[in-house]
């Protein structure tokens, strides 16, 4: 190291000597130069130019790999959004299928309503139009039945006024006869 410092001072002193320097300690620049020349000396003899060229070629290989981390981080978030991309259309595509298939079947229960809407307003027409004809054949009939009470109580009244106790006898045989002779 004494050799290396010695060596250090001449090759410093030539050109300050040249230079018109004085070697003295009591001039500044020189002795800054020693100090700066002790100092570079010191740190090579420590390998500190060695030890921060490790800890930086130490922190560049961090940063490739936290760089490499980060690269693939990023292929794997672009895969999962590529992913996520395919299942968002697969499921649009779904929905899509779904409100089509919804729309077709309301479209079909509605058609399926107006059938059987028909078909409930054709039976009730039916059964308003048997409810009438019924109706009016019991109109016909009561009318007929009270027009039949009607000329039986003026036969009745008519005969009653006209008939002989004689020709009564005679009618009941008569209708005695008929009878008999249709039940047997």
């Amino acid at each position: 190291m004494i050799r290396f410092l010695s060596l250090i001072l001449v090759v410093a002193a030539s050109p300050a000597m040249a230079a018109g320097w004085s070697i003295s300690l009591r001039n500044t620049d020189f002795v800054v130069l020693l100090a700066f020349l002790l100092f570079v000396g010191v740190l090579l003899y420590f390998k500190v130019p060695s030890l921060l060229a490790g800890l930086l070629d130490k922190r560049a290989a961090t940063i490739r790999a936290e760089l490499d981390e980060a690269r693939k981080l990023r292929e794997e978030a672009q895969e999962l959004r590529a992913s996520f991309e395919r299942k968002k259309a697969e499921v649009k595509e779904q929905a899509d299928r779904i409100v089509a298939k919804a729309k077709a079947d309301a479209e079909q229960a509605a058609a399926q309503a107006r059938i059987d809407l028909e078909a409930s307003i054709a039976r009730r027409l039916r059964g308003a139009e048997e409810q009438i004809a019924s109706a009016e054949a019991a109109a016909v009939k009561e009318v007929r039945d009270t027009a039949i009470a009607v000329a039986i109580a003026a036969s009745r009244d008519l005969i009653a006024k006209n008939l002989s106790a004689e020709d009564a006898n005679k009618l009941i045989e008569d209708s005695i006869a008929t009878v008999d002779a249709r039940l047997h």
